[in-house]
Order: structure tokens, then C-alpha cells, then sequence
């Protein structure tokens, strides 16, 4: 009797065990689900949004050499100088918009954004003039003095993109907040037709040359925003979260400011690091070929990184709002979910990228020496993208939870302090040329994955309270 007893009590333990796992296995898929249905609209929003910059590229390429190598330089100084901080300095609203919503506190993600798009406002009105004097600016830095020229024409074409794209950027993490992801997918996607026929047009047709592909980019930026500011308007999907244009947008700027600046440091000195590899093959021997082929190898990198970036706003999406909910189990599981399914995927793009290696290059060039150095480039940069895709996912984990200090940080000393010197030193010491400054960039994964395992969950739950509380009552006092 007492054996039996002993194999009834292992068979109901082994039974609950047998039920724990697979309520945890119940849990991890249903979390995949949620990650997939987010990541997947917004792989496809980021993919088209960088498109526009890839298209232009590509057809700036087929005018030659100088052309190429201008509209090169001319794009990362913009990102530079520009695009990054603006991006950077929205970035805030990952934390602020989505842990309003998760809170239930909607009014707020509208007030979030219309103050975000005041100080993204003021700051762009210096970014014109530093714009309109890209080609010395760069020639100062050291740059050829002829692709220096050719950058500075282009950059000031560029100019009329700044406001459109600072706006594009507030709206996208507006309905990012609320996981309304389907019209932003229509609205890049609209755009990104309309951007091959504009840039046909402006480049070849018109007589504008590789300035018609900076017209080009400003036009389709102001369409994306124009499109998505008429959906948040007119929908009824948006109607708790934007009540209308509110003073209340214009007060508490600091307190926006002391999220932004870091969140617009964390960004910037990641985006920079690479950007300065650019800027920097501007110096090598060859120097039209350098910074073609490295310019063509960050596209390229940055056209598949879109793909972590989707699952990188997803994983910020789902972890906010967990938090904003009081749920910090359920934003630790996201967090850790994401960074499996960005590793399974960063396998199956590198087969794809090494597969294609040796015929990437003729998309940009029908140079044999250009296409020979991006197919030996492709191999380096497929360790990179790996990394960094584990990187962008941990990147969405900290904006989810505020940590853009902690974040920006690790970018200072994993960029600054380690990788661009080891990039100068392999390029300029060692003749590895482009293919070591690509080298001395080493992703900061590791710090961040370890700063997420020794993350209080719950602690930071009561931050994420902490931090829309003080909102909830400031909006009450001027009810009153």
C-alpha cells in the first residue's frame, strides 16, 4: 500500500511538473506571437524608410565614381550631423509614450509627442545652416577637396528633409506606442514606390544629377510624414491619444529634455561610430574607392539590420508597457524572447549575405574593382551583423526601461574608447584599409546582455510607476 501510495504521489508530481512546463512553453509562444505581430510591420516600415536612402544611392551610383563617392559623404555627414540626433532625441518617446500607454494614461502619449515635436523643431533650425555649409566643413576635416564639393551640393539639397523627417519620427513612435503598425506599413510603403519614379525623374530626366536623389529623399520624407499626421488626425484608433494640438505640450520641456539628451547620446554614439568610418576612409590612399566601398558595405548593413531594428521596437513595445502595467515578468520573458528569435535570425541572414557576395556589388556599380572589395567586405560584415543584431534588441530592452544613461555609456566606452581607435590603428598602421576600420567596429552586446540578467524587473516596474505617476497628477492640478 505504501508503494502504491509513493507511485501515486511521483505520477501527480510529475504531472504538475509535466503542466508547469508546458504553461511556460505556452508562454514563450504566446510572447513570440505578440514580438512577430509587432516586429513584422515594423521590420517593413524601417526597411522602407531606409530604402529611400538605398534607392537613391543606387541610382546616384550609375552617374560615376565622383558622383557615388559625393552623395556618400554627403549622407553620413547629414546622418552625422542630423538625422541620428533627431531620431536620438525622439527616441524618448519609447519610454514615455509606451509606458503612458501600458499605464492607461492616453492622453498623455498625445502631450508626449506634441512635445516632442517642439524641441525636435528647435533643434533643427541650427541643423540648416551647419547643412548648408557641409562642403568646407569637410574639406577642414581633412577631405578631398573635389568629393568635398560634390558632398556639399548635394547636403544642400538635402536641407528641405530636416523638419519632415524630425516630425516622421514623432509620429512613428506615437503609433509604436499604441501597436498600431499596419498604416505606417501602407505609408512607407507608398512612399517607397513613389521614391524609385521621383529619383528616375529628378536624377536622370530633369538634369539635376545626384542632387535630384537629395530632392528626392526631402520630398518622400515630407510624403511619409503628411500621410501618417492625416491617419492619426482622422482615425479613430487615435481618439483617447490625441485629443488635439494642448498648451500642455509646452510645459515640463526639461523634464522631456533629461530623457531625450541621453536617449539621443545612446543613439548617436552608436550610429556615429560607423558614420566615422566614412568619414575616415575619406583619408586612405584611393580614396574615391574607399569611401564608395564603404559606403555601400553600411548601406548594406544597415538594409538587413532593419530587420533586428523591427523586433528591436518590438521588444521596446512590449517591455514598457509591461512595465507601464505593473508586469515585470511578463517584460523580463519579452526581453529574453527577443533576443533568441534576433540570434536565430542573424544566422539565417548570414548564409543569405555570404551566398550573394560575389554579385552585391554590380546593384551599386558596374566597377569590377568596387564589386571585388564589397564581396570581400561582405564576409567581415557578417560577423558585425550578428552582433549588432543582438545589440539592437538589448537597445530596445533599455529604452523599454529607461536606461538611456546606462546605454549610453557602454556605447562611449565599447565605440570610442575601444573600437574606432582599433579601426584607425589596423586602416593606418597596418594597410588593411577599409576593411580595418570595419574591423575595429565590435559590438557592446555583451555589456548590455549582462546588464539585462542582473536586472531588477520588479524595481524597475515601480520606476516605470514612478515616472507616469507625477504626470496623472500634473494633469490633474490643471483640471482643477
Amino acid at each position: 500500500m505504501d508503494i502504491q501510495n509513493i507511485e501515486c504521489l511521483l505520477i501527480v508530481e510529475t504531472e504538475k511538473e509535466d503542466c508547469k512546463n508546458s504553461g511556460i512553453c505556452d508562454e514563450i509562444l504566446a510572447e513570440v506571437k505578440k514580438l512577430l505581430v509587432l516586429a513584422g510591420p515594423l521590420m517593413s516600415v524601417n526597411f522602407s524608410l531606409f530604402a529611400l536612402q538605398v534607392i537613391s544611392v543606387m541610382f546616384v551610383g550609375h552617374l560615376g565614381e565622383l558622383a557615388l563617392s559625393g552623395a556618400s559623404m554627403a549622407t553620413s555627414f547629414a546622418s552625422v550631423t542630423g538625422l541620428t540626433l533627431l531620431m536620438g532625441l525622439a527616441n524618448a518617446l519609447d519610454t514615455l509614450c509606451r509606458q503612458s500607454y501600458g499605464a492607461k494614461q492616453y492622453h498623455m502619449v498625445g502631450i508626449h509627442m506634441q512635445r516632442a515635436m517642439f524641441v525636435l523643431l528647435l533643434v533643427s533650425f541650427p541643423l540648416v545652416f551647419i547643412w548648408a555649409d557641409a562642403g568646407q566643413t569637410l574639406v577642414l576635416l581633412g577631405q578631398d577637396p573635389e568629393i568635398a564639393a560634390e558632398a556639399g551640393s548635394h547636403a544642400c539639397y538635402m536641407i528641405p528633409s530636416i523638419y519632415a523627417y524630425g516630425f516622421l519620427q514623432c509620429h512613428i513612435r506615437f503609433l509604436q506606442a499604441q501597436n498600431i503598425v499596419l498604416p505606417m506599413m501602407f505609408s512607407a510603403g507608398i512612399t517607397t514606390l513613389l521614391h524609385i519614379f521621383t529619383c528616375w525623374i529628378l536624377v536622370f530626366k530633369s538634369g539635376f544629377g545626384n542632387k535630384g536623389a537629395a530632392l528626392a529623399n526631402a520630398i518622400s520624407y515630407w510624403i511619409n510624414f503628411l500621410l501618417l499626421a492625416a491617419y492619426v488626425r482622422i482615425s479613430p484608433s487615435c481618439k483617447g491619444t490625441w485629443t488635439g494640438f494642448s498648451k500642455e505640450a509646452f510645459c515640463d520641456t526639461w523634464k522631456y529634455l533629461k530623457l531625450a539628451i541621453p536617449s539621443a547620446a545612446m543613439f548617436c554614439l552608436e550610429i556615429w561610430s560607423y558614420e566615422t568610418m566614412v568619414l575616415l576612409s575619406g583619408l586612405l590612399p584611393n580614396p574615391k574607392l574607399e569611401t564608395s566601398v564603404l559606403s555601400i558595405s553600411l548601406n548594406t548593413c544597415w538594409m538587413v539590420y532593419m530587420i533586428p531594428l523591427g523586433l528591436s521596437g518590438a521588444t521596446s513595445v512590449r517591455v514598457s508597457n509591461e512595465l507601464g502595467a505593473g508586469r515585470p515578468q511578463a517584460a523580463r520573458l519579452a526581453a529574453c524572447t527577443a533576443v533568441f528569435l534576433v540570434a536565430t535570425e542573424g544566422i539565417v541572414a548570414a548564409i543569405v549575405m555570404i551566398s550573394v557576395r560575389k554579385l552585391w556589388g554590380y546593384c551599386y556599380s558596374t566597377e569590377e574593382e568596387v564589386v571585388g572589395y564589397v564581396a570581400k567586405m561582405l564576409v567581415l560584415i557578417v560577423g558585425s551583423y550578428f552582433l549588432d543584431g543582438i545589440q539592437s534588441v538589448l537597445s530596445g530592452a533599455a529604452r523599454g526601461c529607461g536606461w538611456q544613461k546606462i546605454g549610453a555609456v557602454i556605447n562611449l566606452g565599447a565605440y570610442y574608447l575601444f573600437g574606432i581607435p582599433a579601426g584607425v590603428i589596423l586602416a593606418f598602421v597596418y594597410h588593411f584599409g577599409g576593411k580595418g576600420l570595419w574591423l575595429g567596429i565590435t559590438a557592446q552586446a555583451l555589456l548590455l546582455l549582462i546588464v539585462m540578467l542582473r536586472t531588477n524587473w520588479e524595481k524597475e516596474a515601480k520606476k516605470a510607476a514612478d515616472r507616469v505617476t507625477p504626470e496623472l497628477a500634473s494633469r490633474e492640478e490643471n483640471a482643477e
